[in-house]
């Protein structure tokens, strides 16, 4: 199951990556201000979930099952959060709570990967 992790992180970063390039050169015209803040916003936080979710796997890997707990909430919370960003600033209709739901996985993902590190 680490494996899961392991890919998501990447295909995350991936994506993070390819986001950031059409947010850089391909925008269309008018897309700045509050809209453009919150696509940095959520590129930001996937960029640095891609990576987390590779640690989360790597630790998986290393057998610390509260790893995996992690990497579920990492994979989840990003997925809500940037989507309900992205969802949001492309002009669709609010998703309502996700985004903030989506913040809290990703805070206890934080909080499970810490615990996972002090885990023998």
């Amino acid at each position: 199951m680490h494996r899961l992790w392991l890919f998501l992180g990447a295909v995350a970063g991936l994506l993070a990556v390819g986001l950031s390039a059409w947010a850089a050169h391909g925008t269309p015209a008018g897309f700045d201000g509050l809209q453009r803040r919150a696509i940095d916003s959520a590129l930001m936080i996937q960029g640095w979930h891609a990576a987390v979710l590779l640690v989360a796997g790597l630790m998986a890997e290393r057998g610390r099952r509260i790893a995996h707990l992690a990497g579920a909430a990492f994979a989840l919370g990003t997925a809500m959060f940037c989507g309900a960003v992205w969802w949001g600033s492309l002009g669709g209709a609010s998703l309502g709570p996700l985004a903030p739901m989506g913040g809290m996985l990703l805070m206890a993902g934080w909080a499970l990967l810490a615990a996972a590190a002090l885990k023998r």
